[in-house]
């Protein structure tokens, strides 16, 4: 496993870490226990970083992440968490000082933790990055000392750029993936100049590049891969990264060309963002034991060869960027 600093924190975080979502709940029925395996699967192969959410299964998530930190004490576990998908609708006003008490103490009482390492604003309104007093919040937090560090997920290349203009925004959470790649252009070069932080989410496009997926394949109605494809709860682009199911299964098909030996489809998606060195790790998920041993495996995957990354280029040119990069 590899380690980057995140941002200018003091966190050195494991290039493939964990994406807790999965285990919370929208992917249909899930198991503590397994879970719970997953989970330390992750940790035995070289993960320290986990990213969860308030809203993860009403906290479910978050109390999975806060059972695993006192299985293994004595070991250096990071958690982010985010806030803000409690509103019942979106708007700057609900970002205010009381509701970002309530959701990070909510947070706190779950993780079982004095201070939150970093909390992330879980995509806000794009108004939101214009209101300096939110930030300004966030830096009473961590003066009180409740967050160490804070930073934003987001779902669009222009809120990136526009968070990353609050000087203490330590990281920014995007979709970034071999379906998703506008972030590189502006995202990546813009995170470098201002040394923040990148995670890369979705990075396996809601499981379609792990190549498991057919025309055939049905998803629990509890699962967002079946009630949120159109976008009718949450954002498209969380689900399979906006794209159409159709069209990116002919992608994955064509993306199987570039699987180096010995590698899983899965671990060359990961290890294609990998390749970007201002990402400083990429977060899929994992519900298995098995699927967080192969997920942490991309770390130890050789780097792509350059006619490699120019295939996946033109398969996202060919297939992918009329869907996507105009979007998000």
């Amino acid at each position: 496993m590899d380690y980057r600093r995140l941002g200018r924190t003091d966190m050195i975080v494991s290039r493939v870490s964990f994406g807790a979502w999965a285990i919370g709940g929208f992917w249909g029925p899930s198991d503590d226990a397994e879970s719970m395996r997953a989970l330390h699967a992750a940790i035995d192969s070289g993960v320290n970083f986990i990213d969860t959410a308030d809203v993860y299964g009403d906290g479910r998530s978050e109390r999975l992440v806060a059972r695993l930190r006192k299985e293994r004490p004595g070991e250096t576990i990071w958690v982010a968490t985010k806030a803000g998908r409690r509103l019942p609708t979106q708007v700057v006003e609900g970002y205010c000082a009381a509701n970002l008490t309530d959701w990070i103490d909510d947070s706190l009482r779950n993780l079982g933790a004095d201070a939150i390492d970093l909390l992330q604003l879980h995509c806000p309104p794009r108004a939101l990055y214009d209101m300096p007093d939110t930030f300004g919040c966030l830096d009473d937090f961590v003066a009180a000392g409740k967050l160490r560090y804070y930073g934003v997920s987001v779902e669009t290349v222009d809120e990136a750029l526009a968070a990353m203009n609050h000087g203490n925004v330590q990281s920014v959470q995007i979709i970034f993936n071999a379906f998703r790649q506008k972030p590189a252009e502006s995202v990546l070069p813009a995170a470098e100049a201002k040394e923040v932080g990148i995670i890369a989410r979705v990075p396996l496009a809601s499981g379609l590049l792990t190549g498991k997926f057919t025309r055939e394949t049905a998803f629990h109605p509890g699962d967002h891969r079946h009630f949120n494809r159109e976008g009718a709860s949450f954002d498209q682009g969380e689900t399979l990264s906006g794209v159409p199911f159709q069209a990116g299964l002919e992608a994955v098909h064509l993306l199987r060309d570039v699987v180096p030996e010995g590698a899983t489809l899965a671990q060359t998606a990961l290890r294609w963002i990998l390749m970007f060195d201002d990402v400083t790790c990429a977060i899929p998920g994992a519900r298995t034991a098995a699927q967080a041993r192969e997920n942490a495996g991309a770390a130890g995957v050789p780097p792509l060869t350059p006619e490699a990354m120019a295939r996946v280029s033109d398969i996202y040119d060919q297939h992918m960027r009329r869907h996507v990069h105009g979007r998000w």
